[in-house]
């Protein structure tokens, strides 16, 4: 990611085709995987295989799970289709559950409400509770919420500046 666009390209393609398999070999209410399949989408700057996957996301009923998981894999979903008022909703959902990160479901909130201010605020608690954790996914130390975040965010127009050693 830090230099060969092409590589890491190829990478995430890899990535994405190994979540969706091991989606449907795993048990109902798995929703990491198409959390990760998004994620890996945006992080590659591949929008088209976003909005199929974020289709995909959708017809996995992931708008109607009860877990705080499935609904942020909708909102993500929702978000890459541009379908920010059925995004804020279910964000608005999240950010009022004690078991989803309040900081994350007010940056989905205030991401597809388009509102600048409200994304700056929780945007940089997001990056906070990166850069103040001792663990990290696949003990890589990158905040790639917040870089998703920031990506969907810059199609609105409300991106914050961010600076951190773990932001490219």
């Amino acid at each position: 990611m830090a230099g060969d666009t092409e590589a890491a390209r190829e990478w995430f393609a890899r990535a994405v085709e190994r979540y969706r398999e091991s989606y449907e070999l795993a048990p109902p209410g798995s929703w990491g995987r198409p959390i990760a399949v998004l994620k890996a989408h945006i992080l590659a700057g591949d929008w088209i295989g976003a909005q199929a996957d974020a289709r995909w996301t959708l017809e996995q009923d992931a708008a109607e799970a009860e877990s705080a998981i499935g609904r942020y894999a909708a909102v993500l979903a929702l978000l890459v289709l541009d379908r920010d008022d059925e995004a804020r909703v279910l964000a608005d959902n999240l950010r009022a559950r004690e078991d989803f990160p309040a900081s994350v479901g007010n940056a989905l909130a205030s991401i597809a409400a388009q509102d600048p201010l409200g994304y700056v605020e929780a945007i940089e608690a997001v990056l906070e509770s990166f850069e103040t954790r001792d663990e990290y996914l696949e003990d890589l130390p990158v905040a790639d919420t917040v870089i998703v975040l920031q990506a969907l965010a810059a199609r609105r127009d409300v991106a914050a500046e961010l600076s951190s050693l773990l932001l490219p």
